[in-house]
C-alpha cells in the first residue's frame, strides 16, 4: 500500500483524511501524469456516490485538475463501474470516482482510471504519490486561455444502463426481483436497468440522503433484504454496496449467495458454453475452502490472487483469464468490464438463473462452504506495518492452524481500505472456530497494541 492510495483507491474520513487540500492536489498530480503520457490536454470524467461530502470534494478534485490545465466533464451519481466504461466509451483520457464503497457515510475515496478504462497501476499512483508528497516537480498551473474548462453531462447513466442491458439480449422477463441499493450509486441506474430488462422489481434502499449511504442496507447487511425476499414471492434479492461495484444475492428462501458461489455458479455455466477460459476462475486467499473444493470436483481451477479485486483483474489480464472476484461480490467478467461491477454480475447471475429453470437455492447447492468466521482489531499504521514482520504474531498463527488438525486454514491480514486487522478462521465445527477465534484475536491485539514494542520492532 502507498501513503495515499491503498488496495482500492485512496480513503479515509472526508475533510480530515481525505481533505480538500488532498484532492485538489491528487486531482493536479492525476493530471500531470495522465498529460505526460498522452501529450495533449486531457481530458477526465468525474462520478461520485451519494455521500454528503461528494459535491465538496467534486469541486475540489474539479478545481486542481483545471488548475493544470485538465478539461473536466461532471457526471453526477454513478456506480464506480461505469465511470471506467464511459472513460473509453467517451473516449475520455482518465476517469475518477468519488466514493468510499461499502464504508459508512463519512468517508469518502478517490478512484482513478486511466484511458483504457483500468485503474491506474500502482507505480502510476506511486508517481502522483510523489508529485503531491515529495514535491519531485511543481505543479504546472496553467493561466488564461489554457485553464481547463468545466462542463457538466446528465445523460451519461443512459449510455452505462444501455451497455450493461445489452450483455443480457434474453432479458429477464418472468423474474420477480428485490433491489437493495444501499442508498447509494445503484439508486441512480439499477430501477431502470432491471425494468429495461423486463423484470418485476421492487426497489428498496434508493433514497439517498447524503448520509443513509449503506446504513443497514445494502451488500454489507443483507439481512433485512432476506427477510423481505423470503416473505414476498421473490425469486431472488440483488443487494449492492454503495458504488454498486459489489453484489450479494438472497435466493427464494433467504439465503445468502456471496461472490464465491455467484462465480461457482457462472463459472460452471461458462463452462459447459465452452466460454470459461482456460477452465479457470480466480479468486482470492479469502475465498471459502468450498470453493476450491467446488473446482476440484468439477474440472475448474481456482487461481488465488491478493486480496483486492485489482489484483484479481491484474492475474486475469496478464494469462487472459475471463471471470474472476471476491467473496465480497467484486465479480470481474472481462468479456465486458474492465473492472468489478455489481448490476453487471447480477443480471449475469440472474440471465443464468432464467435459463436453468431452477431455483436460486439449488443453484447455489453447487458449492458447500466451510463455516468461516472473522473478527476485526482496529489497528493503527504501526500496527498494520508490524503485523507482517511480529514473530509472535506468526508464531500465534501457525498454533491456531496446527490446532485445526489440517482441515481448515487461518488468515490474518491487515486491511488495505480501512484501519483494520482482520482475522479469519475457517473449518468444519463452527464451535471451535468460534473459540479458536476470540482466543486468537485476543492475543493478536495485546500484542499488536503494545505501541513501544510495536515502534521498536517496526523500526519507527
Amino acid at each position: 500500500m502507498g501513503r495515499i492510495f491503498g488496495t482500492d483507491g485512496a480513503r479515509g474520513v472526508a475533510n480530515t483524511e481525505i481533505s480538500c487540500k488532498l484532492a485538489m492536489d491528487v486531482g493536479r498530480a492525476a493530471a500531470m501524469v495522465v498529460a505526460e503520457r498522452i501529450a495533449k490536454k486531457p481530458v477526465f470524467i468525474i462520478g461520485c456516490d451519494t455521500r454528503i461530502s461528494s459535491g465538496m470534494l467534486e469541486s475540489a478534485l474539479s478545481a486542481g485538475l483545471c488548475s493544470v490545465g485538465a478539461d473536466v466533464i461532471i457526471a453526477g451519481v454513478l456506480p464506480t463501474p461505469a465511470i471506467s466504461y464511459l472513460v473509453t466509451n467517451k473516449h475520455a483520457d482518465a476517469g475518477i470516482m468519488l466514493s468510499a464503497s461499502h464504508n459508512p457515510y463519512e468517508f469518502n475515496g478517490i478512484k482513478i482510471f486511466g484511458p483504457d478504462g483500468y485503474k491506474l497501476t500502482d507505480a502510476e499512483e506511486f508517481e502522483i504519490e510523489e508529485i503531491v508528497l515529495d514535491k519531485i516537480k511543481p505543479y504546472s498551473i496553467r493561466w488564461g486561455w489554457e485553464v481547463g474548462r468545466i462542463s457538466r453531462q446528465d445523460d451519461l447513466a443512459g449510455h452505462y444502463i444501455d451497455y450493461i442491458a445489452g450483455t443480457a439480449p434474453n432479458g429477464l422477463e418472468g423474474l420477480k426481483i428485490a433491489l437493495d441499493c444501499s442508498n447509494g450509486s445503484a439508486s441512480a441506474t439499477a430501477g431502470k436497468l432491471f425494468t429495461k430488462l423486463g423484470a418485476d422489481i421492487d426497489v428498496l434502499n434508493a433514497s439517498p440522503n447524503g448520509v443513509n449511504i449503506n446504513r443497514d442496507c445494502g451488500s454489507m447487511h443483507v439481512e433485512n433484504l432476506a427477510e423481505y425476499v423470503k416473505n414476498g414471492d421473490f425469486d431472488a434479492g440483488i443487494a449492492f454496496d454503495g458504488d454498486a461495484d459489489r453484489v450479494i444475492a438472497v435466493d427464494e428462501t433467504g439465503g445468502v449467495i456471496n461472490g464465491d458461489v455467484i462465480m461457482a455458479i457462472l463459472g460452471l455455466d461458462l463452462k459447459k458454453q465452452g466460454k470459461l477460459k482456460n477452465d479457470t476462475i480466480v479468486a482470492t486467499v479469502m475465498s471459502n475452502l468450498g470453493l476450491f473444493k467446488f473446482g476440484e470436483e468439477n474440472g475448474v481451477i481456482i487461481e488465488k490472487a491478493k486480496v483486492g479485486d485489482r489484483y484479481v483483474l491484474e492475474m486475469m489480464r496478464k494469462k487472459g483469464y475471463c471471470l474472476g472476484g471476491e467473496q465480497s461480490g467484486h465479480i470481474i467478467f472481462s468479456e465486458f468490464m474492465m473492472t468489478g461491477d455489481g448490476q453487471l454480475s447480477a443480471i449475469q447471475l440472474l440471465s443464468a438463473l432464467k435459463k436453468s429453470g431452477k431455483k436460486l437455492s439449488e443453484l447455489g447447492r453447487i458449492m458447500t462452504q466451510y463455516p468461516q468466521m472473522m473478527k476485526n482489531i482496529h489497528a493503527d499504521p504501526v500496527m498494520k506495518k508490524n503485523l507482517a514482520t511480529d514473530k509472535a504474531v506468526a508464531a500465534m498463527i501457525d498454533e491456531a492452524e496446527k490446532k485445526l488438525g489440517g482441515d481448515g486454514r487461518v488468515l490474518v491480514r491487515a486491511s488495505g481500505t480501512e484501519p483494520i486487522i482482520r482475522v479469519m478462521i475457517e473449518g468444519k465445527d463452527k464451535d471451535e472456530i468460534a473459540s479458536l477465534l476470540d482466543e486468537l484475536t485476543e492475543k493478536i491485539e495485546e500484542r499488536l497494541s503494545d505501541n513501544e514494542d510495536c515502534k521498536r520492532m517496526a523500526g519507527l
